[in-house]
């Protein structure tokens, strides 16, 4: 039996380890310099390394490595031994505090969108003590931020720790001016949903474009997909329980708080949600779960698809983020309480959130904008690109009342009667959840939905944290001071209302009625990620950023080219990939399938001429129609390809691919897909949308 309690954390260098290991006055200075947000006093830093080091090789650990988290999306390591000489032919393991603290690696070879040129090779990582240390397969881990030589930041996590103090520093002025006098911090807590697909290896293994590119690039439709709606929240079956029950056991060990699993709506779909906590950690967490799901489904002899669209005709997969603020004494901001219309200080930093995603919901667009999720957004299956938020029915008619400043009458609950009598009765909620949301408030907190599969959530709460502190910053500077309290925060939470009650929408974000209204609105509709990339280095995201100390213009300017590139980048390996199949396997396979109906005809007529062979003919004559189509798209591919982008800016080359070679692969693809629906099973050369998706 798995005694869950005794094994959480059993991995991870956490508060218990370093009480038990560190004397007293080392881990008194280390525990205030974290929960306090000081700097660490350098002479506890040997002390501590020496303890992580027995610790480490306690669990098994031979070297280290400072854990960091570049602009590849994934995570980066350097594994260095414990190991030291020590006379001839001896060695010791040691850990110093200033390997600890610091580190180097080569900056070069990341992305760095023109901060950094290939011989200004020099970047540094640095310990983040507020993300405690792991052993992962023999290493010790070390979570640090990763900088160039001059400074500039190159990682997710140093934006992200930036934000967090810019939305700390002003929440706390809100709350000095409620008179909240406990709370030292103000940290924002994330518990991010993660959805998956799970393939079968071998067949994974059989197609090229999974294998590099982690999608489907064809794909014919299969008799069956998600039409039934039999899938979601259906039996797990054996192999996927198993999995599962594998992946939690890695995940709990690494201290992180895996907590429901299910099936998703798509076949071979499904997600796994944590236990929210301090948004710095769970982004931690979030890659380190990404990272085993790939692991053990290997295990297994299964593939985990964290693409955002791996399959056409199906949903793809998201990340859903659950936002909220909490203070260090435990209390929840954005908890309405029974009595919402009452809390003045939850309605305050409500409004907050409401003034930030409308006047930054370009930025919130930005911040989950890549070629996968390029995909998803808009479809039936995910939130639309237009960025909206849901309140549900009592916190619109609170909005309303304060608005309009008429008296709050309340939304009386109602009994829900099943009609079975052994049944309990309970109430109704005041509010329904909106899956088309975007953004919608769950209760106490907000779920950000718009984040695809594989991103690294720092992005989306870099943004989210920074335009609500910007906010509060601008609560703060209107109201302290104010000869009467009471009157300028009743006008400041009419006024806000008014100005920004266009971005509420509890209706259906999917219909075409809402895309005419939001237009009329005001509202932002971005389809396209390269044109949100655009939105990171506008004058209003320069200074706003700037102001908090969370981004330099220089930094967003590299970030923007980062994500321009990768865009670019993702797209072109793809239609190298469309074009290699289309080539090596779909023209030989369509060939012979033509020439084995040619062949089959000839015979039959030789045979008995008078034998109708209408459909053999009609065949070959429709195949070698579409095979002459798809090689004229495979041409024009090829061709718009090739073209030079040397001289263009990093976002108009990501705009050719957009706009250009994307749309040529889309054309073969239609073409390739109709040929697969023809040919027989046993010459196509890829496993089919049937197998890969009911195959496990």
């Amino acid at each position: 039996m798995i005694n869950i309690p005794e094994i959480f954390g059993c991995n991870v260098f956490n508060d218990d380890v370093m009480r038990a290991m560190l004397p007293k006055d080392v881990y008194d200075k280390f525990h205030d310099a974290v929960t306090k947000e000081q700097s660490l006093d350098r002479s506890i830093a040997n002390p501590v390394a020496a303890a992580m080091k027995d610790w480490a090789i306690s669990k098994g650990a031979t070297h280290f490595t400072h854990w960091f988290q570049p602009m590849t999306g994934i995570t980066a390591e350097k594994h260095d031994s414990f190991m030291s000489p020590e006379g001839k032919d001896k060695v010791i393991m040691e850990f110093s505090g200033k390997e600890l603290i610091k580190g180097e690696s080569d900056a070069s070879s990341f992305p760095s969108g023109g901060l950094r040129s290939t011989f200004e090779a020099r970047g540094y990582t640095a310990w983040d003590p507020t993300s405690p240390a792991f052993v992962k397969d023999g290493t010790l881990c070390i979570p640090t931020i990763f900088c160039s030589y001059s400074g500039e930041v190159l990682d997710m996590k140093s934006p992200l720790l930036r934000s967090m103090e810019a939305l700390n520093t002003q929440a706390l002025r809100i709350l000095k001016l409620f008179g909240v006098t406990d709370a030292g911090r103000v940290v924002p807590t994330v518990g991010p949903e993660q959805e998956y697909f799970l393939v079968d290896e071998d067949m994974f293994d059989a197609r090229p474009d999974l294998v590099f590119c982690g999608r489907t690039l064809f794909g014919a439709k299969p008799p069956k997909g998600q039409e039934l709606e039999d899938h979601y929240f259906g039996v797990i079956k054996p192999r996927v329980a198993a999995f599962m029950k594998d992946l939690d056991l890695e995940l709990w060990k690494l201290g992180i708080y895996a907590k429901t699993e299910h099936n998703e709506a798509a076949p071979a779909q499904h997600e796994l949600a944590p236990i929210y906590t301090t948004v710095n950690i769970a982004s931690d967490h979030n890659q380190l779960t990404m990272e085993m799901m790939k692991k053990v489904a290997r295990r297994h002899n299964m593939v985990c698809l964290l693409h955002e669209k791996p399959f056409e005709g199906v949903n793809g997969s998201g990340k859903h983020n659950n936002w909220s603020l909490t203070t260090d004494s435990g209390i929840n901001l954005l908890n309405p309480g029974k009595t919402p219309y009452e809390n003045a200080q939850f309605l305050l930093f409500f409004a907050a959130v409401i003034e930030a995603v409308d006047n930054y919901q370009d930025l919130l667009r930005a911040s989950v904008a890549s070629a996968g999720n390029d995909h998803r957004l808009g479809a039936h299956e995910a939130p639309p690109a237009i960025i909206s938020m849901f309140v549900g029915d009592e916190l619109d008619a609170i909005l309303t009342a304060i608005e309009t400043g008429e008296i709050y009458s309340g939304v009386e609950k109602q009994r829900m009667e099943i009609g079975v009598h052994t049944l309990p009765t309970f109430s109704k909620d005041t509010t329904d959840r909106n899956r088309t949301s975007p953004f919608a408030f769950t209760g106490n907190k907000f779920e950000f939905r718009s984040l695809g599969a594989s991103m690294n959530i720092s992005a989306a709460n870099i943004v989210l944290n920074t335009i609500v502190a910007e906010s509060l910053r601008h609560f703060a500077d209107e109201l302290d001071g104010a000869e009467d309290f009471t009157s300028a925060l009743n006008n400041l939470l009419q006024k806000t209302i008014k100005d920004h009650r266009r971005v509420i929408f509890n209706g259906n974000g999917y219909s075409d009625e809402w895309v005419k209204e939001a237009e009329a609105r005001g509202l932002h509709n971005i389809p396209s990620s390269v044109d949100a990339m655009a939105c990171y280095t506008t004058p209003e995201s320069v200074e706003m950023f700037s102001r908090h100390g969370v981004f330099s213009e220089t930094e967003l300017i590299s970030r923007r080219d980062i994500y321009c590139e990768n865009y670019s980048k993702v797209i072109r390996i793809e239609a190298l990939t469309m074009i290699d199949m289309v080539k090596r396997s779909v023209i030989p396979a369509v060939s012979k399938y033509a020439k084995d109906l040619a062949t089959s005809a000839a015979s039959l007529m030789d045979l008995c001429p008078t034998l109708d062979c209408t459909m053999q003919c009609s065949l070959v004559t429709e195949v070698s129609s579409l095979s002459a189509e798809m090689y004229n798209k495979l041409t024009a591919l090829e061709t718009i390809i090739e073209k030079e982008c040397h001289n263009m800016t990093a976002f108009e080359e990501a705009q050719h691919y957009r706009n250009n070679v994307f749309m040529a692969m889309q054309d073969l693809r239609t073409t390739v897909d109709k040929l697969e629906s023809m040919v027989s099973s046993e010459l196509w050369p890829f496993p089919t949308y049937g197998e890969l998706l009911f195959s496990v």
